[in-house]
């Protein structure tokens, strides 16, 4: 059974003739979407063409390689034209593009790329299967919903990677600041969704699942909402309350999940404050804001490039004068440090605490002291960034309710050391 095995899972791939029927097998499977469409190349003619290009891949001449793919560029020209003579619709290039996709993943699986190969296959069949989802999506977007897509695109897949990935003054990553603004980006565009389609609730949704991934960036997400729509205030505020809450969770997470494992006492001191937030931020965001009231949040756009850029100003600010107090301040302590810390990530904070006690280096009321520190910063930096807002009211509401969070922790710390 062993050789079997080793067989199946490792010899096939290596064998040509495998390849081959793997390449015949992907082209019938793109194939069928085109005979089911009923279009004059099917599952026969992909079965062909992949076998085609993983032939002449096999014979590894160049020359036959690009006078097939020419060949199949041909055809597919050909049909294209008998197409636009017999179609009232037009010209359609799509079933010619498929073919040569086809014949480009027969030279990729006898080339040894299997994976990349099938996926190239799966992933242009389901192209070609949700067409009409696709078409429908793609009228369906505005102007402003559009201009926002390419704006991402722009943050996210161009300027990110060109991006020194090293360190700069005051231990400043560029890409890790700019990683920040594509996170409220993407987090913006995410929430426009949900809107658009639960109104106000979703909202809440966004606040909290978008804490886990970073409570900070939906603060920037939340302040592009209210600018653009100031009645959605309460529900600003709520978002950024349950992202408190999220933030909580995650860092409780980290405490518990690390340390049951370990042979250090599990920090169960960190339960009853953090519980307290979390418990806090859920009431308080169902107090301030009428879920039932299904209102109609008309946002303009998925995000702003410009406040998205502001933020990313703000967070760098925040950045290098975390930096520059840690660098004055580092032996004053590890409490200075996890204070400091959590004004930029409270995840990674907690982080560092847990694994200092895990190897000892640090007591378990120290490190319950430095997570409860860096989820305090991290409330707080929340609350100072709303001060950026135009709207006035709804930077002091998230103030004083943060303070509300941050007493009632420090009330259930000062419970839980009793």
């Amino acid at each position: 059974m062993p050789g079997l095995f080793d067989f199946l899972t490792s010899a096939p791939l290596n064998n040509q003739v495998v390849r081959i029927a793997l390449a015949g097998a992907l082209g019938l499977f793109l194939g069928l979407e085109r005979e089911w469409s009923h279009k004059p190349a099917g599952v026969r003619t992909f079965t062909l063409i992949s076998l085609l290009g993983a032939v002449f891949t096999l014979l590894d001449r160049d020359v036959l390689l690009a006078l097939g793919g020419l060949l199949v560029i041909v055809q597919g020209i050909l049909l294209a034209v008998q197409g636009l003579t017999e179609d009232e619709e037009g010209l359609s290039l799509t079933t010619s593009v498929s073919m040569l996709v086809a014949f480009g993943v027969g030279a990729l699986v006898m080339e040894g790329y299997t994976v990349v190969s099938v996926s190239v296959a799966v992933l242009s069949s389901l192209l070609l299967v949700l067409k009409r989802e696709l078409h429908s999506f793609a009228w369906g977007l505005s102007r402003e919903e559009l201009r926002s897509a390419v704006e991402f695109a722009i943050l996210a897949f161009v300027i990110y990677p060109l991006l020194p990935a090293e360190e700069l003054a005051f231990g400043i990553e560029p890409r890790v600041v700019w990683l920040m603004v594509v996170t409220v980006a993407g987090i913006g565009i995410v929430n426009y969704a949900v809107v658009e389609t639960y109104g106000g609730r979703g909202i809440a949704v966004t606040g909290f699942f978008g804490g886990l991934a970073s409570s900070t960036a939906v603060v920037g997400t939340m302040l592009d909402h209210v600018r653009q729509r100031p009645q959605a205030s309460s529900y600003g505020v709520a978002a950024i309350l349950l992202a408190d809450a999220a933030m909580a969770v995650r860092n409780l997470g980290i405490a518990l999940a690390f340390t049951v494992t370990s042979d250090m006492p599990i920090l169960y001191g960190a339960v009853l404050p953090l519980g307290a937030v979390i418990f806090g931020s859920v009431a308080i965001a169902a107090y301030t804001a009428d879920w039932s009231e299904n209102i109609d949040i008309d946002l303009e756009s998925p995000f702003s490039m410009r406040n998205a850029l502001g933020f990313g100003a703000i967070f760098l600010f925040v950045i290098a004068g975390g930096a520059a107090a840690q660098q004055q301040f580092g032996s004053a302590g590890f409490y200075v440090t996890a204070l400091l810390s959590g004004l930029v990530s409270s995840a990674g904070a907690t982080s560092s605490a847990v694994v200092l006690y895990r190897g000892g280096s640090i007591g378990q009321s120290t490190a319950v002291i430095a997570i409860l520190l860096a989820t305090a910063s991290s409330i707080a930096v929340k609350a100072a960034l709303t001060l950026s807002a135009p709207n006035r009211s709804f930077a002091y509401r998230v103030a004083a309710w943060s303070g509300v969070l941050l007493a009632a922790a420090s009330g259930a710390a000062l419970v839980a050391t009793v």
